[in-house]
């Protein structure tokens, strides 16, 4: 019952991830943050099973802190560089004995491209960069609802509004609390998180 959210607004992108840890019905953690920050202006999403997803997304942002370190003088990876890496990198763990069961959003701020981007990946490491993602039971009740409300031009209130829809749609339908949303908006200026 993991949800992830995501939007491309026209400067910015917002990732919401549940508060709740969950075992088939059974409430785990009210406050487990399904994030990792890679960069300045990137923010990692992610959910599926519980070992897996925190393994791999440490595993990332290491390599991420590693390539910045190697490459001073290129500065942070760009946004398109560490949705190839991630995918890669699930795809090799795909052909191996230990294949990773994690499905991920990846969004952040380009700075040689200017604008935001955002990153659907998930467990059979498929990639693509779209303007609005979910993943989990979110995926069957917010989609439509992005579907309908996302544009190219989106202000960051409009966005924030986006998913205030979506959050309400999923207590609206869900039968499990998922105790909230973890917001987050990753811009020019870098990861803030959102009330």
């Amino acid at each position: 019952m993991e949800t992830l959210l995501g939007l491309c607004t026209k400067n910015e992108v917002i990732i919401a991830a549940s508060r709740a840890a969950v075992r088939g019905v059974t409430v785990l953690k009210d406050s487990d943050d399904k994030t990792r920050q890679l960069s300045e202006n990137c923010l990692l999403a992610f959910s599926g099973e519980s070992g897996d997803t925190v393994q791999f997304a440490e595993y990332i942002q290491a390599n991420t802190a590693l390539f910045e370190l190697r490459n001073t003088d290129i500065g942070q990876p760009r946004i398109k560089n560490l949705a190839s890496f991630t995918r890669k990198t699930l795809a090799d763990a795909l052909r191996s004995r230990s294949p990773y069961q994690v499905n991920m959003l990846l969004g952040g701020y380009d700075d040689v491209d200017k604008k935001p981007s955002l990153y659907w990946i998930d467990y059979l490491a498929s990639s693509v960069s779209v303007p609005y993602a979910a993943h989990g039971y979110a995926s069957y009740y917010c989609l439509s609802t992005m579907d309908r409300h996302a544009r190219d031009d989106l202000t960051l209130e409009e966005g924030l509004d986006i998913m205030a829809r979506c959050a309400a749609e999923l207590d609206k339908r869900l039968p499990i609390n998922l105790k909230g949303l973890y917001v987050y908006v990753v811009g020019e200026d870098g990861v803030r998180k959102v009330d």
